[in-house]
């Protein structure tokens, strides 16, 4: 029924962007905050970014602050991460996440719902 589904992923050279969409059905989305998590090879798996579902703040982890943007379309049941001046350490697997609460989306040790990811590759 819950689906999430990531799109917008690719290869990229350093310096280039991407806009990432996740397609959200299934569930009343004007009440889940939506995050985006990556998971680089090696790595553990991080959240980057949330909007919440009560006022539309956003949140971002340090690393892509200034480069990446997160937005929400409550009409179209959309989310999006706009991802510029994208480096070498940026690729991963980024996936979108849902989970039913109107504040603190910045918690990002319990998701519920979350997408197939879609694959991040920069190039140096």
């Amino acid at each position: 029924e819950v689906s999430l589904v990531e799109s917008g992923g690719g290869l990229v050279q350093a310096g280039g962007s991407l806009r990432l969409s996740c397609a959200v059905s299934g569930l009343s989305f004007d009440d889940y905050a939506i995050a985006w998590f990556r998971q680089a090879p090696g790595k553990e798996r991080e959240g980057v970014s949330c909007v919440s579902s009560a006022d539309g703040s956003t949140y971002y982890t340090d690393s892509v602050k200034g480069r990446f943007t997160i937005s929400r379309d409550n009409a179209k049941n959309m989310v999006y991460l706009q991802m510029n001046s994208l480096k070498p350490d940026d690729t991963a697997v980024y996936y979108c996440a849902a989970d039913r609460r109107r504040f603190y989306c910045s918690n990002y040790d319990w998701y519920e719902y979350w997408g197939q990811g879609t694959r991040v590759t920069v190039s140096s």
